[in-house]
């Protein structure tokens, strides 16, 4: 057993969980309180136990498992930011890899029971001996802001002055606060932030625990002050008393000389990297953090710095196969922190070497008795190659003697005795096993715990994630809706412009003079083209340019209209028709007719085409509409005398038929 001082110099509070469960109903807790010599034993609540903290304001707050008072990580944190500022979380079982509180309390000699107070106090007196390791989440850094009390808020006709009142007041106090951090002599930055008549606020980044600093947490009139460490990114331990355990060591060598301190349970304790210090210093500052039973290295062979630091603690030596690929080193570190790659190297160096010699280090722990230093062992028989017996016979020298003479002078015992023996030694075995698997579940258990924790995260990110891609989603849908209207917006404009173009080239036609033509601008008229006597080149033409009453209409391809096509045409009561490319139909000739629209060749008229628009001379169109009233009328006289030949062949057939 290591030899260690009292850690006592107030009460140190010993915690266990006396009913319920943390992470459901709200648990009962055994409390003892020690200070060296007398013990105070009660059964408090959750809330009890944190006014209870609060006021005796304890050095230790002591108990086998951090996670007995909080539900997870984040509620170890809000217990951590509520202790006062000299009391310590202490996990005396260890840091990440908890032993059994029975082996760590059997171990240094402390009374130990399954009963919770007796654990509690088994925590009390372990802690009050420096064993465990101190839980902490924040750093030595600590915020102090100084900012206004008050809000500015509407002042009325007042209001500059009463802003800088209160940021008058806010600059009086900060350079108060500047004032007592200088005396107290601590390292310190500030960062002001200027207003008008004086400060908003100043932060002081002091390198100091709240304890260190002469300041406190008030709030007084148009000022306060404010002071919060600075948190961790996640949950470290530190040893509670400095003392060389055996440890593993990983080393980098060269210009800059890395060097990591692992621990036999697999946790980082310290890393360290130097540019100027030599060999020598490297080792002192491993012999300050430890006794090395590994020396190990991550590449092979093993470099001359890394093998003579290993024969000056007479270590055993540890390189892998071939050199350590840098992902490799990077997963196997993600999860500690380290300033270069060199401290990474040395770390991840160490941690192969324990992963390697994790399983002989289990089977050796299973063979040592609680009362036998592990280290010591492990040290033995890692470095010395020796075996677990051999050395725990040199460890208990008179054991097998004492055994032998009290076989001679014991007597024989009977069948019976034999029997009870042989079953109180199970039951004792099975005991031991009982407990080793407990702390196996409780262990498990706060692995599930954590892993929920994870599988809550990720089912969080994965919500937020589904909720971004909808939104993603969402507006790619809502910027194609966009593009498209943009696109039929140009096509539109493109009509348009097309449109205004032939507009632009009809008025300079109306507007413009013709060679061939000797009359003036005012004997033209517009032409509105029609490629052909079909409904839709008419509807195509009157949706480009329009087809109203009065126009003339040019039938470029005049042949094939029916009933229905003419009677559409004659519906814009167009001035005259112009018609080229074959005759007109009968039955559309008869409908134009019906509906006195004069219909005439395009060949007895000059026409200026332009794209689908068009100009003629007026005279001309006169013309063709003067020889279509003329065959108008021919064509009524014709109809007449048909009409009066037909009544008198009917009367004549109706005279046949009476002499009959």
């Amino acid at each position: 057993m290591s030899a260690r001082t009292s850690a006592l110099d107030a009460v140190v509070f010993g915690v266990d969980v006396q009913s319920g469960d943390v992470r459901g109903d709200a648990p009962s807790y055994a409390v003892v309180a020690f200070d060296g010599e007398s013990l105070d034993r009660d059964v408090v609540s959750r809330r009890k136990l944190r006014r209870l903290i609060d006021r005796e304001e304890p050095a230790i707050v002591a108990t086998d498992n951090r996670y007995e008072l909080a539900a997870d990580k984040d509620g170890l944190i809000h217990f951590l930011r509520e202790l006062p500022d000299e009391t310590k979380l202490v996990q005396v079982t260890g840091a990440e890899r908890p032993e059994p509180l029975s082996r760590v309390a059997s171990r240094h000699g402390v009374p130990y029971g399954k009963d919770p107070m007796q654990e509690a106090e088994a925590a009390a007196r372990l802690a009050a001996m420096n064993v465990g390791q101190e839980v902490t989440a924040f750093t030595d850094t600590t915020e102090v802001k100084v900012a206004r009390g008050r809000s500015t808020g509407k002042g009325g006709w007042s209001e500059d002055r009463y802003t800088r009142r209160i940021h008058g007041a806010v600059k009086k106090r900060a350079r108060e606060v500047e004032s007592e951090l200088d005396e107290a002599g601590l390292d310190y930055e500030r960062d002001v932030t200027e207003k008008y008549g004086g400060f908003t606020n100043a932060i002081f980044e002091v390198e100091g625990r709240p304890a260190d600093i002469p300041v406190s947490s008030h709030r007084s009139g148009d000022v306060r002050v404010e002071i919060e460490r600075e948190q961790r990114d996640g949950i470290e331990f530190r040893p509670l008393a400095k003392r060389r355990d055996h440890v593993i060591v990983g080393i980098d060598p060269g210009t800059t000389t890395a060097a990591a301190v692992v621990g036999v349970d697999g946790s980082v304790l310290d890393v360290y990297s130097t540019r100027t210090d030599d060999v020598a210093a490297v080792i002192e500052w491993i012999i300050e953090r430890g006794r090395p039973i590994i020396v190990a290295a991550d590449v092979t062979p093993m470099p001359a710095t890394v093998e003579k630091i290993r024969r000056s603690f007479e270590a055993a030596g540890w390189v892998p196969e071939s050199d350590l690929p840098v992902d490799e080193k990077k997963h196997r570190t993600r999860e500690v922190s380290y300033d270069n790659d060199h401290e990474r190297d040395a770390v991840a160096a160490a941690l192969e070497a324990f992963d390697s010699h994790e399983g002989q280090f289990d089977r050796v722990a299973e063979k040592v008795p609680p009362q036998h230093d592990l280290g010591d062992v492990l040290s033995r028989v890692v470095a010395g190659e020796e075996s677990v017996e051999t050395v725990l016979a040199d460890l208990d020298p008179d054991e097998d003697e004492d055994e032998d003479e009290h076989e001679h002078t014991e007597r024989e015992l009977t069948e019976e005795e034999k029997t009870i023996k042989r079953l109180r030694a199970r039951v004792d075995r099975l005991e031991s096993h009982t407990e080793d698997l407990k702390d196996t579940i409780a262990e498990k258990d706060d692995r599930i715990a954590e892993y929920e924790d994870e599988l809550s995260d990720a089912r969080r990110e994965e919500r937020r994630e589904a909720r971004e891609r909808r939104e993603v989603t969402r507006l790619e849908r809502e910027n194609e809706r966009l593009e498209r209207e943009r696109d039929e917006a140009v096509e539109r404009a493109e009509e348009l412009e097309s449109k205004l173009e032939r507009l632009k080239a009809l008025w300079k036609l109306d507007h413009s003079n013709f060679a061939d033509v000797s009359a003036k601008q005012e004997d033209l008229v517009p032409v509105k083209v029609v490629t052909e006597f079909t409904k839709g080149a008419i509807e195509e033409a009157d949706e480009q340019y329009g087809l109203a009453s009065g126009d003339v209409v040019y039938l470029k391809d005049g042949s094939g209209a029916g009933r229905s096509t003419a009677e559409r045409l004659a519906e814009t009561e167009p001035r005259a028709v112009l018609r080229s490319g074959g005759r007109l139909t009968e039955v559309a000739d008869d409908v134009l007719f019906e509906h006195d629209v004069p219909v005439g060749p395009a060949d007895d008229v000059t026409i200026q085409v332009v794209d689908e628009l068009a100009v003629a001379r007026e005279s001309e169109i006169e013309g063709v509409i003067e020889d279509w009233e003329d065959r108008a009328r021919e064509r009524e006289l014709e109809q007449n005398q048909e009409m009066v030949d037909e009544l008198i062949s009917e009367h004549r057939a109706s005279d046949r038929a009476a002499d009959f």
